[in-house]
């Protein structure tokens, strides 16, 4: 991460490491969080519950994975971040959470049918919808690449969302995972949504 930084003049500090902590258990994460981390990821709200219950209460917590609208309230609840925002029945369920939520909307880049997100023509739109709710705080834009093998064939589409965050006065922008985050760094990402490289292969 440090030297994605300093390879465009940025401040480490500036970027932060999420540990995507999903399938790997609480002692897992309690070791990472001795080690100084303080932010985790989890993509399954019935999974991550009991993890958030027995772990300190100054981790904030990042919901990573696809949100179901009506898992919608509960991950509200319990997470601090939403990354994954594509949908109005999701706002109106975590509006019901009754707590500030800092949220992001997942854009799918590359337009791939078997991802989630909203295409980029939707986002002006979408970005109206999100505004009405008091408690959903727009942050910025979230992406998952395209699979494509090597970091660098992903700085297109991390520069383009980066360009559409920019436009729309988004101040975070989530993207990049264990094998692209040094250019998504570099593209300007704040948030990197790292599990393998911090916790092996799930098993």
């Amino acid at each position: 991460m440090a030297r994605a930084c300093d390879s465009v003049g940025r401040d480490p500090d500036s970027v932060t490491l999420v540990a995507v902590s999903k399938t790997h258990p609480a002692d897992a994460i309690r070791e990472a969080y001795d080690l100084g981390l303080r932010e985790f990821g989890e993509s399954r709200v019935q999974e991550a519950i009991p993890k958030i219950e027995s772990l300190p209460n100054d981790i904030v917590w990042h919901f990573v994975g696809h949100l179901q609208s009506n898992k919608a309230k509960k991950a509200g609840q319990y997470f601090d971040v939403i990354h994954t925002l594509d949908s109005a029945d999701q706002l109106k369920e975590l509006q019901k959470a009754n707590r500030r939520i800092d949220a992001l909307i997942e854009v799918n880049i590359a337009k791939e049918p078997q991802k989630h997100g909203i295409f980029a023509e939707r986002l002006d739109d979408f970005r109206k919808e999100v505004i009405h709710y008091q408690q959903v705080h727009f942050r910025g834009l979230m992406t998952i690449g395209p699979a494509l093998g090597e970091q660098e064939k992903m700085r297109p589409f991390f520069k383009s969302l980066r360009l559409l965050n920019e436009r729309i006065g988004g101040d975070w922008l989530s993207m990049g995972m264990s094998g692209d985050f040094e250019v998504a760094i570099q593209e300007g990402s704040t948030h990197i949504r790292v599990g393998t490289a911090l916790f092996g292969e799930r098993s």
